[in-house]
């Protein structure tokens, strides 16, 4: 009678361990399934704000080269009948700052931004690393206590 129950007990025992494994894997790729599915949306949130971003600064680009062109128009012939330089003056740096809304609007700022930022992440990570590390879950719980205990 020990015998079969104990064989009994190991044929459980397999098919439990069997199905616990299954188990864990469906798990693991269900947490899978959905870290893919964050990271797709994440992504997908970022490229809406960047592409907002680009909208916006040439809309911005709009109406700043409207403002630089009356300017443009207008200082020389002010210029002309003042007999002064004074009114041009302000077209050098006003000229600086449309180049630069134009490159981020229309140029390849964004790329070059990006291809430094990916410099400093390969070759200064020094740079960018957080003072004490980065936080653990040990670090993080010990100052919601904290805080938890001031509140009291």
């Amino acid at each position: 009678m020990g015998q079969i129950s104990s064989s009994l007990s190991s044929g459980m025992k397999g098919v439990m361990e069997e199905n616990m494994k299954k188990q864990m894997d469906f798990q693991m790729d269900a947490f899978q399934l959905q870290m893919e599915r964050q990271l797709a949306m994440q992504n997908e949130m970022r490229e809406r704000q960047m592409s907002m971003g680009i909208a916006r600064a040439r809309e911005i680009v709009k109406y700043y080269g409207s403002f630089y062109t009356v300017l443009a128009v207008l200082g020389p012939i002010a210029a002309y009948r003042t007999k002064s330089a004074t009114p041009v003056i302000p077209l050098i740096p006003l000229g600086f700052v449309l180049t630069y809304q134009l490159d981020a609007a229309y140029g390849t700022l964004l790329s070059r931004v990006r291809s430094e930022a990916e410099h400093i992440m390969n070759d200064e990570r020094d740079m960018i690393s957080l003072p004490k590390g980065m936080p653990t879950f040990e670090i993080i719980e010990s100052v919601r206590l904290e805080n938890k205990k001031k509140q009291q």
